[in-house]
């Protein structure tokens, strides 16, 4: 049988059509076609389609991400919150709102498509301790390590009594406080863990040493895992370790203080003992607010 097809060849009706080379018949025409050749040419057509295809498929794939980026723009542009402006809307006349300058939290592309809420902690602004020197505080510290002395008279010490003091060793047994204060001024208080051997009888009363379960400073219910005494007294009083902190911060104050009266802070810079004199005041501060560090 014969087929009709275009003849191949330079100028022939196959080439004038465009058809792929491979589908040009370069035999005489009148020629019987093999059954190999029909299936070049079957070959040669589903390859020259799948080509067809793939390109077509890239095309449409392209119109449709073209398509989400000018919607995607659409709604950022759209957003109450973007930066760039907004679009005209019908009844605007088609002005554009201007710019509106200031500062404005930005939701994420994505967040604004899932209707999800940004994290916060990626909004929240970045803090960093500071410090600054008091001149007022500076100049009583200086005056004070000119001369320096344990007598509450001196304006450097009459402000920590009355602003870090008095306030962190005031206590409901009011009278024990302040044996507790004159003891720290005379170096003379211990303060140490309870142990487990039994204690020796104590001369004060049961109720004015606490117990190993309620506090003699507070009065209240506590796990007292410290007692206090003083001097070479063999009374022991259990305390909390909240009163137990703020009884330690002061100690710790004045331990300082009385190393620089006595020289042995080799420190030559007055502004680094100032500023450990703020760091023990400031532990004062928060025993007296009620912070504390627990020993486990």
């Amino acid at each position: 049988k014969n087929y009709n097809l275009p003849i191949g060849g330079h100028g022939s009706r196959a080439e004038k059509a465009g058809l792929p080379s491979a589908w040009r018949w370069e035999s005489a025409p009148g020629r019987g076609v093999g059954v190999s050749w029909v299936t070049q040419c079957q070959s040669t057509l589903s390859i020259f389609l799948r080509g067809r295809f793939l390109k077509l498929l890239l095309l449409v794939q392209i119109d449709v991400l073209q398509a989400e980026v000018q919607a995607l723009k659409t709604l950022v542009l759209s957003s109450p919150s973007s930066p760039v402006g907004e679009l005209p809307s019908a009844g605007s006349g088609g002005v554009k709102t201007p710019f509106r300058k200031g500062h404005s939290r930005n939701k994420s592309t994505s967040s604004a498509i899932l209707g999800t809420q940004p994290d916060p902690s990626a909004t929240e602004p970045i803090v960093r301790e500071c410090r600054e020197v008091d001149s007022q505080l500076f100049s009583e510290f200086k005056a004070w390590k000119e001369e320096p002395t344990l007598s509450r008279s001196c304006c450097f010490l009459e402000r920590v009594y009355r602003e870090d003091i008095y306030p962190c060793l005031t206590f409901s047994k009011s009278e024990l406080g302040s044996a507790i204060l004159e003891a720290v001024e005379q170096n003379t208080l211990s303060v140490e863990p309870v142990g487990f051997q039994p204690l020796p009888v104590v001369k004060a009363a049961a109720v004015e040493c606490g117990g190993p379960k309620k506090c003699a400073l507070s009065g209240q219910t506590k796990t007292c895992k410290h007692r206090i005494k003083f001097g070479d007294s063999s009374s022991y009083y259990y305390v909390s370790p909240f009163c137990r902190y703020k009884i330690t911060a002061v100690c710790n104050f004045f331990t300082y203080i009385r190393y620089i009266q006595q020289g042995l802070v080799k420190q030559q810079d007055v502004e680094q003992m100032f500023w450990e004199v703020m760091q023990l005041r400031r532990e004062m501060s928060f025993a007296k607010l009620g912070y504390f560090r627990d020993q486990l």
